[in-house]
């Protein structure tokens, strides 16, 4: 998942974006094992800066 980080305000408004891939996977039945982020680059002025979360998931049972 690649998140977009503000330049400029409070918050990155990416909270509901994790959620719903969180959600997908877990009406599947996977569980979230393991999350990392790393900087992905930015978009230039105004674009606001680029996160990548990677997240390893579990089949539940």
């Amino acid at each position: 998942v690649i998140l977009k980080e503000k330049l400029w305000g409070t918050g990155s408004g990416n909270l509901t974006e994790l959620e719903g891939v969180l959600n997908r996977q877990a009406a599947l039945g996977y569980r979230l094992h393991t999350i990392t982020t790393a900087a992905s680059g930015s978009k230039g002025l105004g674009g606001g800066d680029r996160i990548q979360a990677t997240m390893v998931f579990e089949k539940v049972g």
